[in-house]
């Protein structure tokens, strides 16, 4: 059977770097406090914490004093910042830089909107560390939208400033996008255009991966996605794979893989998310091989 790694799985740019700032630091023996975890893979996160890496939520953040805290790929809203300084906590911002990107985006976006009566509008996942950090810049004024069950929160009649989390699917945003311009013209508004501004806000790593895997999922008889269970990246890009292949399994470790799935299969192809480590898919790679 030949097996096939895709060679753009793997780390995205902001969570290597937040990994390899933890990791050098961490081999330097210095004690590293993670807010939240530092990348949405369990492997990944009990590498580090054999290491020696300590996890803490923003709970604990208020008690923490003296110590060094690193700030992962997702990003914070300044009140983290803010509690860091008083707590005499010395800040690793290890803040994905498109991410840091956005959230200046948003802020000035935001602070403009205020002059026309606009609403700042964010595609995202409710609760995501991401959405928090950037909701955070506009003083939580913000509308969230997962889906089109949430429109109904938006005031057609005012403009709409559309902003996305950075790793959302483009055509669901795009999709979003519409809808609203829809609503917008059945509230009788004529100039849609001018009334909504999408902001294309979604990483460039993430939205070309999709059309991309979906042409590695097709060539292959089964595919191997592999990703942590919390990563909202891996979901959306496993059902990439799960459309492109129905052949296509999920899986977080080795042991999940069954021998079975390989029976009468010419050839495997394994694939991941961007929180997905590169040694974990080797693992996999070097498992499916041995079959």
């Amino acid at each position: 059977m030949i097996v096939e790694t895709d060679n753009f799985s793997g780390f995205c740019f902001g969570v290597r770097n937040a990994v390899e700032i933890a990791e050098k630091a961490l081999r330097a023996g210095e004690e590293i406090y993670s807010l939240g975890l530092i990348v949405h893979n369990e492997a990944e996160i009990n590498r580090l914490v054999a290491l020696g890496l300590k996890m803490i939520s923003h709970k604990e953040l208020d008690s923490l004093k003296n110590s060094k805290l690193l700030i992962r790929a997702h990003g914070e809203p300044p009140e983290t910042y803010r509690t860091a300084e008083k707590n005499n906590i010395t800040v690793i911002d290890a803040t994905c830089p498109i991410v840091k990107k956005l959230q200046a985006r948003i802020r000035e976006t935001w602070l403009k909107s205020r002059e026309n009566g606009g609403q700042i509008v964010i595609y995202g996942k409710p609760g995501h560390a991401e959405v928090i950090g950037l909701l955070g810049h506009i003083n939580n004024d913000g509308i969230i939208v997962s889906g089109p069950g949430d429109l109904s929160g938006i005031d057609f009649s005012r403009p709409v400033m559309l902003f996305s989390q950075t790793t959302m699917s483009v055509k669901e945003y795009n999709r979003i996008a519409e809808l609203i311009r829809e609503s917008m013209a059945q509230s009788g508004i004529t100039d849609t255009d001018s009334h909504l501004k999408v902001h294309n806000t979604i990483c460039a790593q993430v939205s070309g991966r999709e059309s991309q895997l979906r042409s590695f999922a097709q060539k292959h008889d089964i595919i191997i996605f592999v990703s942590g269970k919390d990563s909202s990246n891996g979901k959306l890009l496993y059902s990439v794979c799960k459309s492109a292949n129905p052949d296509s399994w999920f899986v977080s470790s080795p042991g999940e893989i069954e021998r079975s799935w390989f029976e009468g299969k010419k050839s495997a192809g394994i694939c991941g998310a961007t929180s997905t480590p590169k040694w974990l898919i080797e693992e996999i790679r070097n498992l499916i091989i041995s079959f």
